[in-house]
């Protein structure tokens, strides 16, 4: 069976999501059945990458809000992700276009590392405040997932690389009237947006499993006067 889901790197709420759901798939009775697909989103396109800035003055004035009101928010959000055992440094986050972090993820996929280049990228960032723009850095935690760190810098140094396979998740969520991460496609019928509790992941696993097991798997041939590639008819 297999779970999508769409997320963007800046998005604190994606990194307590994929704990959540983690949490529930762990328990899940099927979980050999599933493959788990990450899929690109980027919640502010237009972000210009400024290292002299906090996150916290970034939000006060693309929001129009107070300084202390933008660092309580926060602050919430790293109480939140306390909860579930993350450790959000936000003073320490770099404001940053994650769109080249998205082209890596795309590329991590291709050599089966999507999850690993996932997690990788979110302690970066929320943890560890690197930058998610600068190619040197996504070389790095390339290596440390496995990657061949010359392969990562010659791909993500051609600006091309991976282009469509981002732009194709964006313009996939579209379709699917997706407007805010994170948001988890399952059996390509069941939704579950936001980082809910891990109870509604669990329950959500299960009725997409059952209605899966219901689907036909393969095709359901029925034989009659043909040719083969062996010349037999």
């Amino acid at each position: 069976m297999k779970i999508q889901i769409w997320s963007d790197v800046m998005c604190p709420f994606c990194y307590i999501g994929k704990r959540r759901f983690e949490e529930a798939l762990n328990t899940f009775d099927f979980k050999d059945e599933v493959e788990v697909e990450w899929k690109s989103f980027q919640l502010n396109p237009n972000m210009q990458t400024n290292t002299e800035i906090s996150i916290d003055q970034y939000l006060a004035d693309v929001k129009g809000w107070q300084l202390d009101y933008a660092q309580q928010l926060n602050k919430q959000v790293t109480e939140m992700a306390a909860q579930v055992g993350l450790t959000y440094n936000f003073d320490r986050a770099v404001v940053a276009n994650s769109f080249n972090a998205h082209r890596f993820t795309h590329m991590a996929k291709e050599h089966g590392l999507g999850d690993a280049a996932e997690e990788q990228l979110f302690k970066a960032y929320f943890t560890d405040g690197k930058n998610m723009d600068d190619i040197d850095t996504l070389i790095e935690l390339g290596a440390e997932i496995g990657l061949n760190a010359a392969e990562v810098r010659e791909t993500l140094s051609n600006p091309d690389a991976y282009v469509t396979e981002v732009y194709a998740d964006v313009k996939e969520a579209e379709a699917l009237g997706i407007r805010g991460v994170p948001f988890f496609v399952m059996n390509n019928h069941y939704a579950v947006s936001g980082a809910q509790p891990t109870e509604v992941f669990t329950n959500t696993l299960y009725s997409a499993y059952a209605e899966w097991q219901q689907q036909p798997k393969g095709l359901e041939v029925t034989e009659g006067p043909s040719c083969d590639i062996d010349g037999n008819c």
